[in-house]
């Protein structure tokens, strides 16, 4: 059973930063991507950023050049570093890992940008 722990979410005024980090544990196949989501109330979860085992990025055009995904392959951990920080990156965020025909979710970390 794979489980997906996120942290390092809370309150910061806009232009500030965050870092998310997600640990995942239990048996995972080598080849994965693992992903943020964000979700507000009433809308659709939507991707963030992305990041395959080799180290591949995509993002969202609404945080390019403000949010850096990262990965510790050894450590089975994705980041998100999220700078200049903005009132509508207020959300829920959650880490996805997707491992061939797997798919787990984390419970997700609540991000509040202040204006």
């Amino acid at each position: 059973q794979v489980q997906l722990v996120e942290s390092g979410g809370g309150l910061v005024q806009a232009g500030g930063s965050l870092r998310l980090s997600c640990a995942a544990s239990g048996s995972i196949f080598r080849l994965n991507v693992m992903a943020w989501y964000r979700q507000v109330p009433g809308n659709q979860r939507e991707l963030v950023a992305a990041i395959t085992s080799s180290g591949s990025t995509n993002y969202a055009d609404s945080v390019k050049g403000r949010f850096t995904i990262s990965r510790d392959n050894a450590k089975n951990t994705v980041y998100l570093q999220m700078n200049s920080l903005k009132p509508e990156d207020t959300a829920v965020y959650h880490c996805r890992l997707m491992a061939g025909v797997n798919n787990y979710w984390g419970q997700g970390t609540q991000v509040t940008v202040s204006s």
